[in-house]
């Protein structure tokens, strides 16, 4: 966030001006996101949201079904109209097409992920970007210690609410962290980004930038598991698994094949550092309650998800999913 210690924010000239001037004092200088702040976000195009990023920053991106993919689109087309130099990327695993890393960006941007996704192999195979060998747990403290330190943080919400509040959605992760520590925060609020508790809470006025689109998040799912996944999930689940068993997963056909092969046991809960689509029609049928959980008893609990919209749909607005930082991954 941008609050200096004065009198005013007032940050930039140009097209990344901020509108409103706001009075520091012991209530108003707090870098807490979910502490209301006493001024409203600058609403612009993605044009202008990205314009406040610099050669040598450091730029933090969400990631997952959360990917900010519309403002990482415009701050790839920034850093080229712009010709700015070693703008560092960093993020967990991310969807979209991640033009920051092709090899003509090589001297603008370079990639620094936490967790790899398929689009950036590439460039770290090749020596245009970096990976960070890290537990998914420890990837907040790069923030909390200072490791990493953000200049803007890029995140991906639902709307505010008549409180001002939004939501991270699919994918608090190290997002909170990152955003705690960044000095200055753009939000891309997307209608259909879904509405999720726990330490999902942003305020709205924390966004120095903001950014309103209407698009579908990206999906991962649909496809029916083969006959060897089948069989795979069924031993897993008639072998390894037990009523009351408390359930960590990941993401492909095999978890999926497992969590079809669960629809006879009782009592399972989800605390788990993601949950896909398979989640939801245990839930359904009552296989899930999460009655024997030793924490967050009743409550399905994950730091980041990405499946099909049957999945967002679950999820949006509903007490009974939790997103939290740290404490599944």
């Amino acid at each position: 966030m941008a609050m200096m210690l004065g009198k005013q924010l007032n940050l930039l000239k140009g097209p990344c001006k901020i509108a409103s001037v706001m009075t520091n004092n012991y209530f108003t200088t707090t870098k807490e996101i979910t502490h209301p702040l006493q001024r409203k976000p600058n609403i612009v195009s993605a044009e202008e949201a990205v314009a406040c990023i610099k050669s040598g920053d450091t730029v933090f991106a969400s990631g997952a079904a959360a990917t900010p993919i519309d403002l990482l689109k415009a701050l790839t087309k920034y850093g080229q109209d712009k010709k700015l130099q070693d703008v560092t990327v960093c993020h967990m695993h991310t969807e979209g097409p991640a033009d920051y890393c092709a090899p003509e960006n090589k001297d603008i941007f370079r990639s620094n992920s936490f967790f790899m996704g398929a689009n950036v192999r590439k460039a770290v195979a090749e020596g245009r970007g970096d990976n960070m060998s890290i537990f998914l747990h420890e990837i907040p403290q790069l923030f909390y210690k200072g490791i990493v330190k953000p200049d803007v943080a890029i995140v991906h919400v639902s709307p505010p609410d008549r409180h001002g509040f939004c939501s991270l959605g699919t994918s608090v992760d190290c997002v909170r962290a990152a955003a705690n520590h960044s000095k200055m925060i753009i939000g891309q609020i997307n209608k259909q980004m879904p509405r999720t508790f726990g330490d999902a809470c942003i305020h709205s006025s924390h966004f120095d930038f903001a950014v309103e689109v209407d698009t579908p998040l990206p999906q991962h799912g649909g496809k029916p598991p083969s006959e060897v996944e089948n069989k795979i999930g069924k031993l897993i689940a008639d072998n390894l698994i037990c009523n009351g068993a408390t359930l960590q997963m990941g993401i492909g056909n095999i978890p999926d094949a497992v969590l079809n092969a669960c629809h006879n046991h009782k009592d399972l809960g989800i605390h788990s550092e993601m949950f896909a689509n398979g989640v939801v029609e245990l839930v359904r049928k009552g296989c899930v309650n999460n009655s024997k959980k030793k924490m967050h008893q009743g409550r399905i609990v994950g730091s980041f998800l990405i499946g099909n919209q049957a999945l967002y749909d679950f999820v949006n607005d509903n007490p009974f999913i939790g997103k939290y930082e740290n404490e599944c991954t």
